[in-house]
């Protein structure tokens, strides 16, 4: 029984670092996508044409490995969060999506699955 206990313990620690931090759950996407002067601020941040906010930057550094993963390691939060911001910037700034996703995925291998994940609701 003790064994079990452990190994339990052991497997939800692990299950538990397989997310990504719950530190900008409560991020301000409405703000962010209906201000697009700071809208622009992030994109340019991601394309590395502007500086980066503490926010942008840490979004930033996931965003190869949450298209990678199509999100594998978000919460549902942040799932709802991003596919948010990604539809605005797709409906407002199409030509710097383009940007992005061939800055993220030049292969292009993840795009399919990622714009499935980004279409679901």
């Amino acid at each position: 029984m003790r064994t079990f206990v452990i190994l339990a313990c052991l497997v939800l620690s692990v299950c538990a670092v397989e997310k990504y931090s719950s530190k900008y759950d409560n991020f301000d996407v409405e703000t962010l996508i209906s201000n697009d002067r700071l809208l622009k601020s992030y994109i340019n941040c991601f394309l590395d044409k502007g500086r980066c906010t503490a926010e942008g930057a840490d979004f930033k550094k996931y965003l190869p490995e949450a298209i990678e993963t199509t999100c594998a390691k978000c919460s549902e939060k942040q799932k709802g969060n991003i596919r948010k911001v990604i539809k605005a910037i797709q409906q407002k700034h199409a030509k710097q999506w383009t940007e992005l996703v061939e800055k993220n995925d030049p292969s292009g291998k993840h795009r399919e699955n990622f714009d499935k994940f980004i279409q679901a609701s």
